[in-house]
C-alpha cells in the first residue's frame, strides 16, 4: 500500500505508548521510530469517544488474506504481553505499529515468511477495550 490510511488513537493509548517509548533505551529497540511516526500522524480522541471499529491497544482483530481468503486473528499488545500462542503481536513489531488506529475495511501489506508481502484486510474488531468500557489495560 502506498498511501497510509488515516488513523485514530485514544489519548490513553497515546500516553501509554509515549511512556513506553520514553522507557526504552534509545536506538536499541527496533520499531520505536515506526511507532513514533504513527503516533505523530494520528488523530487523538478520548477513550470514551473511540469509534468501535478501530484497532486500539489490546484489541483482538480478525483479518483476511486477500489472495487466499484465509482468515486469522491477532491481539495487539504491549511488548510485555506478547506470548508464545501466536495470537499476539507487539506494538513494536512493524506490523503492530501499522495496525494501531486502523479501521475495519482498511488493508495493509503484511510481510510473508521468506520475503515478499501479502495484502491483508481488517474484517472485524472482535474485542476493543474502549467499546467494552475497559480502560485499565
Amino acid at each position: 500500500m502506498k498511501n497510509r490510511p488515516e488513523i485514530t488513537i485514544s489519548s490513553l493509548d497515546s500516553d501509554r505508548l509515549y511512556n513506553l517509548i520514553d522507557s526504552l533505551p534509545k536506538n536499541t529497540v527496533s520499531g520505536i521510530n515506526e511507532l513514533e511516526a504513527e503516533l505523530e500522524r494520528a488523530t487523538i480522541v478520548e477513550p470514551a469517544d473511540m469509534p468501535p471499529d478501530i484497532v486500539t491497544m489490546n484489541s483482538t482483530v480478525k483479518f483476511v488474506v486477500e489472495s487466499s481468503k484465509k482468515e486469522f486473528e491477532l491481539t495487539l499488545v504491549y511488548p510485555k504481553n506478547v506470548d508464545s500462542s501466536g495470537k499476539t503481536i507487539s506494538i513494536l513489531a512493524p506490523v503492530g505499529s501499522a495496525l494501531l488506529g486502523l479501521s475495519v475495511g482498511d488493508e495493509i501489506e503484511w510481510p510473508k515468511p521468506g520475503g515478499g508481502t501479502l495484502s491483508v484486510k481488517i474484517t472485524q474488531i472482535i474485542y476493543q477495550p474502549e467499546r467494552s468500557g475497559d480502560f485499565r489495560l
